[in-house]
């Protein structure tokens, strides 16, 4: 069966983060699973202005709106804007600072 999803509808609800991660004390994020078949997992996340930090599963995202930068521990950047498609390997340490608030498609495997 095929199935669609309009992200520009899905009702996300923001939440403060975890300070440990939430580097400049302000951000909100909120993300919901869309849909999941096998070992892949489709959803939709959204980041506040400000800055963060995480630890990544294997990722490619899609940034539907918003601005900023992805750069990671080992080397790496991606300047965050509408259409740019990014790829996360497992285990990267990044910092996300995001300039305009960030909304993305995200796409994972198990």
């Amino acid at each position: 069966m095929i199935r669609s999803f309009n992200s520009h509808e899905v009702a996300l609800e923001h939440q403060a983060l975890d300070p440990e991660r939430n580097s400049s004390g302000d951000v909100t994020t909120a993300v919901a699973a869309l849909a999941s078949h096998g070992d892949m997992e489709v959803g939709v996340w959204e980041h506040s202005i400000g800055t963060s930090t995480d630890t990544e599963v294997e990722e490619v995202f899609i940034v539907l709106q918003g601005a900023g930068t992805v750069t990671c521990e080992d080397g790496g950047r991606i300047d965050l804007a509408p259409g740019v498609v990014g790829l996360l390997p497992m285990g990267a340490k990044t910092t996300w600072t995001i300039t305009e608030p960030l909304k993305k498609v995200w796409i994972t495997l198990a």
